[in-house]
Parts: structure tokens; sequence; C-alpha cells
């Protein structure tokens, strides 16, 4: 059986962000179930709200899983499917993901990501990036751990279906995240940040394995891209998206300049040079809200999803249900 796995704990906010994401992907697909792993308080307010039914397998997420690495470097833990496909609740789905399930069978395990990491994944943020890339510290960590390549993981959307190479994994991100001090890579910890990522971990993991990503940059065919204001156009409910996405990568790269009036000014530069300008519109299997700055309109659609599915819950006999427990609305 081939299902989504989702996992929420903390603020009800984010509870909110995760009924949004799966009624997003119930205007796509209204046959594959949804797993949710929460906190106690969590799953309290979902049955009290009614709001349950939205998710065939509903079950608490332990104390010790309530992160990034308590969860994404314990799958093998979290495994209610034959295939699962572990997405990040901010994400917004916008097209029928059947031809991703096609796709994703042929691995047991790939996350999306870029098959070579550039020095800023998982490195310093400020002007210390200068002093890894004279010192080329990313060659040191790859030689150190006998890795011939290190690739970008955006651990948003993992896919695994072998039982035995997903423990692999997970025990070897485990083992390079315990041995951070060994490696270029800095702790987001040290950053004030809350949690400690676990992505340049499953990366070296997945090299280490021999293991392929599953590209982000697909063209037409993209499993998800991330949302940046500008460069997506969209409805209010996000119903109708697509995305600008440049062909050249050091002009779509551009995207995630913090200031927009230099970024759209380099973005038009360097768009005007031979083969720099081709982009193409896209529509993505998934929207995913990534970027701080850019959550938003994320936000805003989730609370108005929340609150007409909390109005439907309550309306009682104005809903129907679908043979996976999912609202469909009578009007």
């Amino acid at each position: 059986m081939e299902g989504y796995v989702l996992h929420t704990y903390g603020s009800e906010k984010y509870l909110r962000h995760a009924v949004a994401s799966v009624l997003t992907l119930r205007r796509y697909d209204a046959r594959r179930p949804v797993a949710l792993y929460a906190d106690p308080s969590q799953i309290a307010r979902l049955r009290e709200t009614g709001l349950d039914h939205l998710f065939a397998v509903l079950e608490e997420l332990p104390k010790e899983h309530q992160s990034i690495v308590g969860f994404k470097h314990h799958l093998g833990t979290f495994r209610p499917f034959d295939r699962n496909l572990y997405v990040d609740s901010d994400i917004v789905w916008c097209r029928n993901p059947d031809p991703l399930w096609a796709r994703l069978a042929t691995y047991d395990f790939t996350a999306t990501g870029l098959h070579k990491a550039d020095f800023w994944f998982g490195g310093p943020k400020g002007l210390g990036i200068l002093v890894d890339r004279v010192l080329d510290r990313r060659r040191r960590t790859m030689r150190r751990f006998g890795l011939t390549y290190l690739p970008r993981v955006q651990a948003g959307m993992i896919y695994a279906s072998g039982e035995r190479v997903v423990g692999k994994v997970m025990t070897a991100a485990r083992d390079f995240l315990a041995r951070r001090r060994e490696t270029h890579f800095r702790s987001r910890l040290d950053e004030g940040r809350s949690e400690e990522s676990c992505e340049w971990s499953l990366a070296m993991a997945m090299s280490y394995l021999d293991l392929p990503v599953f590209d982000w940059f697909q063209g037409q065919d993209s499993p998800q891209l991330d949302f940046i204001e500008g460069f997506v156009e969209h409805d209010l409910d996000f119903e109708s998206v697509r995305c600008r996405h440049f062909a050249d990568d050091f002009v779509h790269g551009l995207r995630g300049l913090p200031m927009h009036g230099l970024r759209d000014a380099l973005v038009r530069l360097f768009a005007r040079l031979p083969g720099k300008g081709d982009f193409m519109w896209v529509t993505p299997y998934a929207l995913h809200f990534g970027w701080m700055h850019h959550k938003q309109p994320f936000y805003e659609l989730a609370d108005r999803l929340w609150k007409e599915a909390l109005t439907g819950s309550m309306a009682g006999g104005d809903v129907e249900h679908s043979e996976v427990g999912i609202p469909i609305s009578t009007r």
C-alpha cells in the first residue's frame, strides 16, 4: 500500500498546517491514505474537532522523536505503509501525484535534492563561507569519510519502501551527525535555531550507501518547488499554481536573494545574456513553503482551510466522506 506520512508537534498552528496540507492533497488524491504522528495534545484536538477522520493512521509521536532529527533520522520506526512518502506539513499539493508515485516506485529509498551540494549546504551563513571555500573544507570532509561526491538533500519529501535500506540510511545518518565535529558542517543550534538540521547527515548517508537523490528540478515534472514571492503565480487558495523556473542554474539561484529589488534587477540583467534568459512555467506536484520569509501566504491559507474544515465537520449532514475518510463537499 502507498501512503503519505506527516508528523507534527508543539503549537496547534503546526497541526493546522498538517490539516491544510492534507486538504490540498485531497483535491487530487482521494485514494491513498495519510498517516499522522503527533503529540498527544494535537491528537486530542483533532478528535475534539472531528477532524481525525482525515488520517487513516493517527498515532502518538514519542517525546524523543519530537524534533527534526528525532523523526527524520528514525524513519524506520514510522513505516505505516509498504511504500511511504514522508512530506513536510508546509506543503501545498498542486496536481495529481499518480505519475510521481509511479516514478518513486523504482526506488527503495530516495529524497528530493540535487546531485551536487554547494558550499552553502550545511555551511556557515555569513562571510565564513569564504573561508570554507578557500580551504576547500568540503573536499576534506569527503576524503575523511571516503565519499566521492556530496549531494544536496532537501528532506521535505523522502520516499522509503525497503525496510533494510531504510535502516541502513538511518543508522548512517545518525552516525554522521554524531561525528559532526569531524566535518565542515555547522550545527544549526550554534546559529540560534531551536533544532538541528537532518539534511547534510542524510546527504552523507546517501552518498556513503550510493543511493540516488530524486532531483527536485525536473522542469515540468518537478516533484516540488519552493514558494518564492515574485516567482509563483497563484490564486487565493493555491488551486491554480505555476512557477517561473529558469533553465540556467545561476539565474535560477538568484531567486534566493532576500532583497527583492536587487534580486529582480540581477535576474533581468543576467537573463539578457545569451542562453541565460530561458525559463518555463511549471506546476510542480507540490509547492514547498520552506523559506521563512516567504511563509505568510501559507499561514493565511492554513488558517482559512482549518476554519472551513471545522465548519464542515460541525455541519455534519452537509459533508460526505470518501472511502479513506476525507471530506467531500456536497455544495
